[in-house]
Parts: C-alpha cells; structure tokens; sequence
C-alpha cells in the first residue's frame, strides 16, 4: 500500500483522474511504493507481469540471459509508465539511475481496472503507438545503422524525451553511464566516447562534465541518424505522453 495523498498525486499526474472513485480504490488497494536509491535494483516479484510507474527518478530495464549476459531494454524517466514482463525467456530487472520512486501494480489487476475507466484507457491506449515505434526504431538502428548514426538516433531520440530548450539548443541531462548508452546501442564504451568527440569536433554538440550534453544543431543530428524521412524540430511542448515515455509530470512519492 502507498500513502493516500501520494497515490492520489499519481492518478492526477499519470491520468489526470480524480482518484477518489472506484478504479481508484482499487488501484490503490493493489499497489506498492519502491524507493530504490540510484544503482539499486527494485525489489520485484519476477513470477508476475508488472506495470510501474516512474514518479521520480530514471530507470534501466534490463534484460538477464544465460550466464552474466545481460541487455539495456529501455531507459525510463519521470512520469513513465513501465511494462515489466515475468521471468520467462529472459528475466528483468529494473535499476535506478538516479534516486527513484515507483509505484508498481500486478498487470492484470491493473489493465483490468484501467480498461474500466475511459480516461485512463484512453491514456493507455495514446501511449501504445508511441511505445511501438520507439522499439521498432531500436530494432532497426541494432539492425542495420552503423556506429555515428546510432549515436546520433539516440541523441536525437533523448532530445524528445528529456530534452530543454535553451535558447538555440537542447540540453540533455543524461541519468545513465556512457556504458550504459554503449549497452543499449550495442557499442562499446570506447566507441561512445569516440563518437560523442567526433560530433563536438564537428559542433554539433558540447559535453559538461560526463552527463550534461550540449545538442547544438538537432537537423544536422537527425540528418546522421539515417532517418528516411526528418522528424519535427523539438518543440517547447512536452513531448507525447506514452507506454514508456512520459509527459515532463512528476509526481514526488513520499515512502
């Protein structure tokens, strides 16, 4: 169970529901606050599949194989909502890049009580093509984009997730390690860190230490990524609010 005030604070951020009526009762009936600090692991039930929500903080969902191999899924940040899959194929575990606060429900239970209600099923539902297209991007980018373009994709695909205008540029505020990116791109950390030096030769980017990052001109990065068709220039709008991106909500959850 979670505080009543912080649980109303996520069906308003998440939702924008009214928590007080039935579906919210229920959902708060059957949810557990996590409070894992940054390079912690959150203690989930792996036989369940698992829907968590990202109040505060960002995440790595992590994909375990035989052995020590293990995989970056996805990164999450604030007002995401996760879809965690049960231990099957492969296990998963959801670490904390930062100080983070969750609140994570049982899937069935949870999808079962939002198909109930039009406003979150509608919310839902806006999220999914969003989340579809993001995993084909990563599909193809592993497939077949070499090395600067992924680096660029990922820049460009941060810039709509968590990115700030500032004046002319966008500033990235980056959670996880240059190992971390290498992992989820399928590059190593040298080839990261060559290819973050060859786009601020080129200025297109200024780095701040080893997480703040400068993006200076996102036409020319969108132009590296290798897209077939440019994308929309980042805008001072949040970006859209889907399964595994959220809008630039936060809900601080108080454990």
């Amino acid at each position: 169970m979670v505080d009543t005030a912080d649980f109303e604070t996520f069906m308003r951020a998440a939702f924008a529901v009214e928590p007080g009526g039935r579906v919210g009762c229920q959902l708060e009936d059957i949810s557990v606050a996590l409070n894992p600090k940054r390079g912690a692991v959150a203690a989930l039930d792996g036989s369940l599949d698992k829907v968590a929500y990202v109040a505060i903080g960002a995440t790595k969902l992590c994909a375990q194989g035989s052995g020590s191999r293990s995989q970056i899924v996805a990164f999450h940040f604030g007002g995401d909502i996760i879809s965690i899959p049960a231990d099957g194929t492969h296990s998963y575990h959801l670490t904390a890049l930062l100080d983070t606060q969750l609140l994570v429900f049982p899937a069935r239970e949870f999808y079962d009580c939002a198909s109930s209600e039009n406003a979150m099923a509608r919310t839902l539902f806006d999220r999914l093509p969003a989340a579809l297209h993001r995993c084909r991007d990563k599909t193809v980018a592993l497939g077949c984009k070499n090395a600067p373009e992924r680096m660029a994709s990922f820049l460009c695909a941060m810039a709509q997730r968590i990115g700030r205008l500032d004046g002319n540029s966008c500033r990235l505020d980056l959670p996880m390690s240059r190992r971390d990116i290498g992992d989820s791109l399928g590059l190593t950390i040298e080839t990261v860190s060559r290819q973050l030096g060859l786009l601020k030769d080129a200025g297109l980017i200024e780095t701040i230490g080893r997480s703040q990052i400068r993006l200076l001109n996102i036409a020319a990065l969108e132009e590296r990524a290798g897209n077939a068709v440019d994308p929309k220039m980042i805008s001072k709008s949040t970006a859209k609010f889907d399964l595994d991106q959220g809008a630039d909500r936060r809900a601080a959850i108080s454990l």
